[in-house]
């Protein structure tokens, strides 16, 4: 079986420090955050950016700040910038105006979803559009599939030569609003996946160690970080390090082995 990737999603759009007192919110927190992650295993940071005030936001100029400290720093990790609904005003320019920055990876919702508060709204130019800057920019998209249908959509691009093969998936599950987390409906989503792509599993709140769990075991790869889960067990908060060391123990109990960065970048087909 192929190594494991980990991804840390250290900070997303919505946990703040009255929810969990470690979530990092400052630059320099998010670059602490993401080495010490690394050092525990991570070997993709999926890095959200937030303004002045703690609010999630996709100004460039935070993001560059982000990724030329991980440079600086000589944070040996693939770094994915988050282009996602939550960031501000629902535009590519907005949406992808990191794009040109020195990253490995993106996120792409192909579809549109519901959140708990909100839409998730990804329409079909907008999508194209990304797609396109991302292609443009040597910058591969992991696709974020809410659901399945995000992956048929992200198989009619594929077809359309909009995204290029082999393609890499985020199965995000457990959503309030979109894919409910169940192994069923996770066989089921990786069932419809094109052939030769690769996918991570993102389990969300209570459904992380059920999904993660299968994931290891079906031999995808996984996504955790304060993003995704706020407690180690209810009541209990965690941190990004302690997410990291508690998905290598899994994963060590199974038998799979930690991928490095390099080895990410093999199995991801990142040059």
């Amino acid at each position: 079986m192929e190594k494991l990737i980990i991804t840390i999603a250290p900070t997303g759009n919505v946990p703040t420090k009255a929810m969990n007192p470690s979530v990092p919110i400052t630059v320099e927190e998010i670059v602490k955050d993401i080495e010490a992650c690394h050092e525990k295993g991570a070997a993709i940071a999926h890095i959200h950016v937030r303004d002045a005030q703690g609010h999630p936001t996709s100004e460039r100029s935070i993001f560059k700040e982000v990724l030329e400290r991980l440079d600086q720093e000589r944070i040996d990790v693939i770094k994915q910038v988050s282009t996602g609904a939550r960031g501000g005003e629902n535009t590519v320019d907005w949406r992808g105006q990191m794009l040109d920055l020195n990253a490995h990876m993106a996120s792409l919702s192909t579809g549109s979803s519901n959140f708990p508060n909100s839409v998730n709204a990804n329409g079909p130019d907008l999508i194209e559009a990304l797609a396109n800057k991302m292609h443009a920019n040597g910058i591969k998209p992991e696709i974020e599939a809410f659901d399945v249908a995000m992956i048929s959509n992200a198989k009619k691009l594929l077809k359309k030569g909009i995204l290029k093969g082999p393609l890499h998936f985020n199965l995000v599950m457990n959503v309030p609003g979109s894919i409910e987390g169940t192994p069923k409906n996770l066989l089921f989503m990786t069932e419809n996946l094109p052939e030769d792509s690769t996918w991570t599993v993102s389990g969300i709140g209570r459904s992380q160690i059920t999904m993660l769990t299968m994931a290891i075991l079906m031999g995808g790869h996984v996504r955790t970080g304060l993003e995704d889960v706020l407690e180690v067990e209810k009541g209990i908060p965690t941190t990004n390090p302690m997410l990291v060391e508690r998905i290598v123990s899994i994963a060590k109990a199974i038998g799979r082995e930690i991928a490095s960065t390099e080895d990410a970048k093999r199995i991801l087909g990142i040059l």
